[in-house]
């Protein structure tokens, strides 16, 4: 175009960069697109070129992980108690959320759980009593992930607890979780309170037995299934879970009538499964897990296979990475705080829970369930759009879980840190809000986006093994 031409026509424009630059022309009334591109998160020079050097390795690697996680089967085929079922779990063992982490590091809910768990276990016989014998060394800490477990919020499993039994049938690796205790003043939000503590009793005491007879009895729950079908009622299986406790209730309940004698411990029973929407999550996650776990040990891969926080760090583990932690500084939500709350109330992001992200669903699958967003004043276009933003930095897309406002597009699944890094586009997380102090239990639910060191630290981690370097 002659350069006379260009002036006598119509300012366009297309901007890259600060977005106020499109907005001040359009005021301006020219024309102007914005470029929706953000640079690399940064990394060393020698990691880029490694990883752009083993390219294709890494999508082959990354195919052949995806693979694995859609061809999963989770299904919930018993329960036992965790010194018994947990491997490697032993009595002077508690384990808990995230990476790992000392005592003299954690979050102060967590350090609640921990006093709640010892207490629980008649281990302490009081507040105090706790405190010490946690900071003794005589007490173990391991994460939930390295046992073959996932805990929500604080995770805190111990010897004595009841766990869900969850078997992926395609590969054969098994997955556990403590059982749902409700909202509010909960040991996994680190309230250790008499009523916390007899509850969790009255679950070992009841509320066990009669699901495991229940279960036995079935012969096992097909998740995946529930999962599916509650993605097209409104669930995204992480702050929402309304649908999959709904369809599980339906499973159990003539189960139960069946084999429980006890009348009234039946209706006891069905009625804290009835009155407690998240019941559903402590199988939703360790359906995560074991669909996750076979993916781990293909060399080359750069698919998540655990997004995890403790309440002070958030990590991350690869496919390709062996049993390294990546791990960066945990955020605070954005939340709907309860009454009498504000964010100087909030401790950072903690638990396992993010496994229902890693695997496709939660944040990643909010499209399905957008009320959820209105915790932070956002509409369902926004959550269509967070949906969206997640299938750019994954491996694919679900074969069976499908979200309805998509058109029933599977949900992006197979979280890649190198397309994190490369797109500088951070996974999107839908999550409760404890209280930062030990005793105090939730405060609200909201949402936030990883924080970007872990998948620096796992990109460098990656490029290292494949550039032959030991981490």
């Amino acid at each position: 175009m002659p350069l006379n031409a260009l002036f006598e026509s119509d300012l366009r424009v297309v901007n890259v960069g600060v977005p106020s630059f499109a907005e001040a022309l359009r005021q301006a009334g020219a024309e102007a697109v914005q470029v929706d591109w953000k640079p690399p998160l940064p990394v060393s020079e020698e990691s880029r070129r490694t990883i752009a050097r083993h390219r294709a390795r890494i999508e082959r690697a990354n195919a052949q992980a995806l693979e694995r996680i859609l061809s999963a089967a989770p299904r919930w085929v018993g329960m036992g108690r965790a010194l018994d079922t947990i491997p490697g779990m032993h009595e002077d063992l508690l384990l808990h959320a995230g990476p790992p982490i000392t005592w003299d590091r954690m979050c102060g809910p967590l350090q609640g759980a921990i006093i709640g768990a010892l207490l629980y276990e008649r281990r302490a016989t009081s507040v105090a009593a706790a405190r010490k014998l946690a900071a003794s060394g005589k007490i173990r800490f391991a994460p939930c992930h390295e046992h073959g477990t996932t805990g929500p919020m604080a995770g805190v499993v111990s010897p004595s607890m009841p766990v869900f039994i969850v078997r992926n049938e395609t590969h054969g690796n098994r997955a556990f979780a403590t059982m749902n205790e409700g909202l509010g003043k909960v040991l996994r939000y680190g309230a250790y309170g008499p009523d916390v503590i007899e509850r969790l009793r009255w679950m070992e005491r009841e509320l066990y037995p009669v699901l495991r007879a229940a279960i036995e009895h079935l012969g096992g729950i097909d998740l995946k299934h529930i999962m599916a079908q509650a993605l097209h009622m409104g669930d995204e299986l992480h702050n929402r879970n309304r649908a999959g406790t709904s369809l599980l209730y339906r499973a159990l309940a003539p189960a139960i009538v069946r084999t429980c004698t006890d009348t009234d411990a039946a209706a006891r029973v069905l009625e804290f499964i009835n009155g407690n929407d998240h019941f559903f999550l402590n199988l939703s996650m360790p359906a995560g897990k074991a669909t996750l776990d076979p993916a781990r040990g293909i060399a080359g891969s750069s698919v998540c296979v655990v997004m995890a926080r403790n309440g002070t760090d958030f990590g991350v583990q690869l496919a390709g990475t062996g049993a390294s932690w990546f791990t960066g500084p945990a955020a605070v939500p954005d939340a709907l705080f309860f009454p009498g709350y504000t964010r100087k109330d909030a401790n950072p992001d903690i638990g396992d829970s993010a496994i229902t992200e890693t695997y496709g669903l939660g944040g990643f699958a909010i499209a399905a369930a957008p009320a959820i967003v209105q915790f932070v004043g956002g509409t369902a276009a926004d959550a269509v759009g967070y949906t969206q933003r997640m299938y750019e930095i994954c491996a694919g897309e679900s074969r069976s879980y499908q979200v309805p406002s998509l058109d029933f597009r599977g949900t992006p699944t197979g979280i890649d840190a190198v397309k994190v890094v490369e797109k500088n586009i951070l996974p999107f997380i839908d999550t409760g809000v404890a209280h930062r102090k030990p005793g105090v239990g939730q405060i609200g639910a909201g949402v936030l986006n990883a924080p970007p060191e872990p998948f620096q630290r796992a990109y460098e981690g990656l490029a290292g093994v494949l550039g032959g370097k030991r981490r």
